[in-house]
């Protein structure tokens, strides 16, 4: 584990938390009151916060480690970001919420915001990623 492996991962973290608190808690936090059948109240939801702390460290190691094997020597850094991003969001981001509208009975408009908001996550990740490699993605 490189050194630089090690800190996109951590700068990743911080900023998928950051991109987290603003579009769930923010942008998304009204919808999400309005549907309290659906979702822990915010006490208990505290209470579960460490899984959600897990979760983020387990998905921003995934997101670098994948980046860096799939590195394509010579290409600019800020196309291979995107690309990585829209890739992501494609295999989780997208599926994962309409699967969540095929089961759970959550109105679509909220589900195109959760797609939206979190695929344009991806689309920074993917760039923030793909800057911290930007020297050795450029070699």
């Amino acid at each position: 584990m490189s050194k630089r492996f090690v800190i996109a991962w951590v700068v990743l973290f911080v900023v998928w938390m950051i991109e987290g608190m603003l579009v769930h808690g923010m942008l998304l936090g009204a919808d999400y009151k309005g549907l309290p059948q659906l979702f822990r109240p915010e006490a208990d939801a505290q209470g579960h916060f460490g899984w959600m702390i897990a979760a983020h460290v387990l998905v921003a190691g995934a997101f670098v480690w994948i980046y860096e094997r799939g590195l394509a020597p010579g290409k600019p850094w800020l196309g291979q970001g995107i690309r990585f991003g829209i890739a992501v969001a494609l295999l989780t981001v997208v599926p994962t919420y309409l699967i969540y509208y095929a089961v759970q009975p959550l109105p679509g408009a909220l589900v195109a915001k959760q797609i939206v908001f979190d695929a344009i996550g991806l689309l920074v990740f993917g760039v923030v990623v793909a800057w911290l490699y930007r020297s050795k993605a450029a070699t």
